[in-house]
């Protein structure tokens, strides 16, 4: 491990704490392959990331959801126009693991995410430290936590969207998967779509397994033409379940106004 690698790593752990299951999840977040990943963000937007979580952290993440304590509030998707299904926002302090894969995959993630908006001629520029971008987002009146677990049931569906939520957004984001395909659902596929400019859109379908994660573009990134960079638009959402219960915690790196 060198030295910059092992100088991250003790910041993150140190902003963890000693919970054993959140440092054994910000373990395997450092032990992916983020060269490749860093690579298959710039080249389609997205980067899926294998056997983050273990069955048995994805069910006991998945059976916080009837809790009513660590949660601000509930969503139900119908009655807003986002699709079929409900979610529900965690509350600060957020869960251990979550807290703790939280930063761990802000620490990888932005120099990507300040690449982007270089390239894109966007000056803003992301701070090392998650808990400082948070301070940012708090400082503009951003105080509320993004971070979700989300429900679906047979018939359920989750419309393209981006989750935006103030002026301070960061431009990457993952979801996780927490049941598993074939077993406990049917249907309910990851969806992502990219429009470019003056083309039709690009759909593209993440394969997922339980414990499996996907990174993806919040609302634009940049790709490199033949008269120089131009950015293109991304949205994401859930196909219809056919059968089953489907879980799923989302991971947003800016909090909401």
């Amino acid at each position: 491990m060198n030295t910059l690698f092992a100088e991250r790593a003790d910041s993150v752990r140190e902003t963890v704490g000693q919970s054993s299951e959140a440092s054994r999840a910000v373990a395997r977040i450092e032990s992916l392959n983020w060269p490749q990943i860093t690579n298959e963000l710039n080249d389609q937007g997205s980067s899926l990331l294998k056997n983050v979580l273990t069955a048995e952290e994805c069910v006991s993440l998945s059976h916080l959801y009837p809790n009513e304590d660590g949660f601000r509030s509930r969503v139900v998707m119908g009655r807003h126009g986002f699709g079929r299904g409900e979610y529900k926002y965690f509350s600060y302090p957020l869960p251990g693991i979550i807290q703790g894969m939280r930063t761990a995959l802000y620490h990888e993630l932005t120099p990507i995410a300040n690449h982007w908006n270089k390239s894109m001629g966007i000056e803003v520029q992301y701070p090392k430290e998650h808990a400082e971008f948070i301070q940012r987002c708090h400082d503009a009146g951003q105080s509320r936590p993004t971070p979700l677990l989300l429900q679906y049931g047979t018939g359920d569906y989750n419309c393209l969207h981006q989750d935006l939520y103030g002026e301070h957004v960061f431009p990457i984001q993952v979801a996780f998967l927490l049941s598993e395909p074939g077993q406990d659902f049917d249907g309910g596929e990851f969806v992502l779509t990219e429009q470019r400019p003056r083309m039709q859109s690009r759909p593209e379908i993440v394969p997922l397994r339980q414990g499996d994660a996907v990174a993806f573009a919040v609302h634009h990134r940049p790709v490199q033409g033949t008269r120089g960079t131009y950015r293109v638009n991304l949205r994401h959402g859930v196909s219809r379940l056919r059968s089953g219960h489907r879980y799923t915690v989302g991971v947003i790196f800016h909090d909401a106004s």
